[in-house]
């Protein structure tokens, strides 16, 4: 089962190597952080602050590559917890299929919020057990 979310926090420092987003439960109050990298959270800042970039940057590209090729993105989906690190797929509905992506969760909330509108950000119950304890 998963739970959906929505990104409701980004910190970006300079002095770090690491940036956080944090992703709250739409219908609850769940909160969890990632560590992400600078690109990542650029990425995703810029979207969500409606700074258009003058070329299209990787995640721009990968949205553009899957409607090109007649696939829709449907979600992503924070799947697993493994030795620290989160796993996460991107959905893609094609010929009625839907396709599952491998993916970093930074990557996957940064397509996310390239969309418009917005693909739903869902996280699985056992990642928010694992996370929150």
């Amino acid at each position: 089962m998963s739970v959906q979310m929505e990104l409701s926090r980004i910190i970006i420092s300079e002095i770090n190597d690491q940036q956080v987003v944090y992703l709250k439960e739409v219908e609850g109050d769940r909160t969890f952080p990632i560590l992400i990298g600078l690109f990542e959270a650029t990425s995703i800042d810029r979207r969500v602050k409606h700074h258009p970039s003058p070329r299209p940057l990787t995640h721009d590209l990968v949205v553009a590559v899957v409607d090109s090729l007649g696939g829709e993105l449907q979600d992503v989906v924070i799947s697993e917890l493994k030795d620290h690190t989160y796993y996460a797929v991107i959905r893609v509905l094609k010929g009625g299929e839907v396709i599952e992506i491998d993916s970093r969760p930074s990557d996957a909330i940064a397509i996310a919020v390239t969309c418009d509108p917005n693909l739903p950000i869902y996280v699985s119950e056992e990642v928010l057990a694992d996370v929150l304890g």
